[in-house]
């Protein structure tokens, strides 16, 4: 089968089209036809081995795909790696059925990015109906479904930030209430006069850096920010505990695979709850570009220069 993969850690350069024999599924695992894999922002930390859990080469990359089981199933799923290839080997519990009428961006839109969303609002900051959601990255796959989450579930005002005024657009499209560009000087100032001269309670944060330090300066009394990521690969400055203390501030941070240490099926419960979103048209997901498998290098290369919007996908077949 053809597939990406990786001999040497890297950046984007070392993604290369290869012949690879077939995975094979063992007990417990469905050997899936890939019809479309998802790229995602952390495709291009396990290229270079920054990832949060450690990569081994050789290594062909891709976390999720859509597609067909040898019984005819058409799932979504999560599959770790191996995603970037015709043929993809996923776990049993970690395979969902996809409803009728679902394509395959939305999909695979729901899988990573609409379950991060999902959890970040019910789970990490607990959204109360009225309060102020400020969504960074607000055109990004997680962020333009956070957007949208936060308006179907009752926020008092949306804030989204994007660093172009098409990207910023598109926010605004998408339910927010105000766009910011995150380059402002005074970012805190900013995102406190686009919520009317108030603090916000809840910022979804994935960039890291100063952006981060002044969105923590942008906290009402018990405001909450919830990370997801590090885009700009730049840590933020230390927080001391007497700096939560001054507005009562929570900090957390979430990782997509700690749900399945949750009890319950915490997952099957957001994609339910987010099809059934899809279904009643109040949440779509934002188609970001295709690419063919050939493509995979410049896929990694718009992603990292911040050049996309929504959800990328691959296409194994081409």
């Amino acid at each position: 089968m053809r597939a990406i993969q990786i001999t040497e850690f890297g950046g984007p350069e070392v993604l290369a089209v290869a012949e690879l024999p077939d995975p094979v599924a063992g007990p417990g695992h469905l050997l899936v036809e890939v019809s479309r894999a998802g790229i995602n922002y952390a495709d291009t930390h396990q290229a270079e081995n920054s990832y949060l859990t450690e990569a081994t080469l050789p290594l062909v990359p891709g976390g999720e795909v859509v597609g067909t089981t040898a019984g005819g199933r058409r799932v979504v799923a999560l599959v770790g790696s191996g995603g970037y290839a015709e043929r993809a080997v996923a776990p049993e519990p970690l395979a969902w059925d996809v409803p009728a009428g679902i394509d395959d961006v939305t999909a695979l839109g729901m899988i990573i990015q609409g379950a991060s969303a999902w959890l970040l609002l019910r789970r990490s900051v607990h959204l109360a109906p009225g309060e102020s959601v400020v969504v960074h990255a607000a055109a990004g796959g997680v962020g333009s479904l956070a957007v949208q989450l936060a308006r179907a579930w009752g926020a008092g005002r949306v804030i989204a930030t994007a660093s172009s005024p098409d990207k910023r657009a598109l926010a605004l499209e998408l339910g927010a209430d105000a766009a910011v560009d995150p380059a402002e000087p005074d970012l805190t100032a900013a995102l406190v006069e686009a919520n009317e001269g108030r603090r916000v309670d809840v910022v979804l944060e994935m960039t890291g850096g100063a952006v981060t330090d002044q969105s923590l300066r942008a906290l009402a009394p018990f405001g909450r920010l919830a990370f997801y990521g590090i885009a700009s690969r730049q840590e933020p400055a230390p927080v001391r505990p007497a700096a939560l203390l001054t507005h009562s501030a929570t900090i957390a941070g979430m990782w997509l695979p700690h749900v399945f240490r949750l009890p319950g099926d915490v997952m099957g419960t957001a994609l339910d709850e987010l099809f059934g979103l899809v279904a009643a048209d109040r949440l779509r997901v934002v188609g970001g570009g295709e690419y063919g498998l050939a493509e995979a290098r410049r896929a990694h290369e718009d992603l990292r220069a911040r050049r996309t919007t929504g959800k990328l996908v691959l296409d194994p077949s081409r």
